[in-house]
């Protein structure tokens, strides 16, 4: 799949070869036109193998193909991250799309009617980008993290994998979302662990449980269809979800973390001689601290002033009013609560596909 691309030319550079970037493709390769995908990684869908070992989705295997290929597994099952990861390898190869892996883009700008696309030495040009990198990719954690006493563990979400990697001793959760639900069940089998976080509540049909087939259709269809910018009532709604992101706990409720002997805490809000603060005042000397507080935006390498205060791109659907040529892919609800999932991004790929070859119409710009 890899060939040499520095100096050369492209209709469109697609920026990240996860599910949006591979979707993306696609709808591109479908229309006849002429791209390249650029995947920071050696190896596609490798920020998937990196997830923590015992990670599955919350959606079934029916929910999860990507335009063209369903997901080869039992519809009802839930797959795990490796077989997530083998499926969009598998899938770039089946339409055979052009990626080139281990092409971390570090600067995305213009020259004159030009996008430049860079990469450590190497530089391309299009005449449009569709960044697919990912809604939230970039790890986060509390500014206060390296003032913990070094001979604690701390580890981000991104960085765990299995309990092997703590030290004996308690371990302090910080956040309470899914993330964190699922990593202190974990976690404590075998160590005494503390979640640090407010409840978000939890889903009303349990991942994989009796009533999931029953609902989840009806469920998909909401958040694709009516929790949409199409619908009035998700356009409504839209601004306070993107402003409190917090889903709902899915497969690991607020009971079973009780019955699992796991203590409930209050936010962490600091680092009180060497160990993390909460906003009670208690000090918690643990030995181990697993920080799942979620990622941020990560597009500081966009060299474009298309950036909102909050480091959101500034769009409409994907396409950026502001920069002509210039797309977003997968971004959180950018169409509908569905758009960054794995079986929900086609129809936003399909979209800007649709946009790319109108703009290309316009400019007489022909495909190949």
């Amino acid at each position: 799949m890899n060939r040499q691309l520095d100096g050369e030319h492209f209709e469109t550079v697609i920026i990240g070869g996860g599910q949006s970037g591979l979707s993306m493709g696609y709808h591109l390769a479908r229309r006849g036109r002429r791209f390249v995908i650029l995947d920071a990684h050696d190896r596609i869908g490798e920020p998937w193998r990196k997830r923590w070992n015992s990670l599955h989705l919350f959606t079934p295997a029916r929910y999860d193909g990507l335009p063209g290929s369903p997901f080869p597994a039992r519809p009802w099952s839930y797959p795990t991250k490796d077989e997530v990861a083998d499926y969009l390898e598998a899938y770039a190869a089946r339409f055979d799309l052009t990626v080139r892996t281990s092409m971390k883009v570090d600067r995305l700008s213009r020259n004159g009617g030009r996008f430049v696309v860079s990469s450590g030495e190497q530089r391309l040009e299009a005449d449009q980008v569709v960044v697919a990198s990912g809604a939230y990719h970039t790890p986060r954690v509390p500014d206060f993290a390296p003032d913990l006493d070094p001979l604690v563990v701390q580890l981000h979400s991104s960085e765990y994998r299995d309990p092997s990697q703590l030290r004996d001793g308690p371990v302090l959760v910080v956040g309470a979302g899914n993330s964190g639900a699922e990593i202190a069940f974990e976690v404590s089998r075998d160590h005494k662990t503390w979640l640090s976080g407010k409840e978000s509540g939890h889903s009303p049909v349990r991942t994989g449980g009796a009533w999931d087939r029953v609902l989840t259709p009806a469920i998909w269809f909401l958040l694709s269809r009516v929790l949409s910018v199409g619908n009035p009532v998700g356009r409504k709604i839209r601004p306070k979800i993107l402003s409190h992101p917090t889903a709902p706990l899915e497969r690991v409720r607020p009971k079973e973390l009780a019955g699992a002997g796991i203590g409930r805490v209050p936010r962490t809000t600091g680092v009180q001689d060497g160990y993390p603060a909460l906003a009670d005042g208690r000090v918690m000397a643990v030995p181990n601290v697993i920080w799942c507080t979620g990622f941020r935006p990560g597009l500081e390498w966009i060299d474009l002033p298309i950036l909102g205060e909050d480091g959101e791109p500034v769009h409409e659907r994907g396409v950026v009013p502001g920069e002509p040529g210039l797309y977003f892919v997968g971004r959180f609800f950018q169409h509908s609560l569905t758009s960054p999932l794995i079986g929900g991004v086609g129809r936003d790929a399909e979209y800007i596909a649709e946009q790319i070859v109108s703009s290309a119409a316009k400019t007489h710009v022909a495909p190949g």
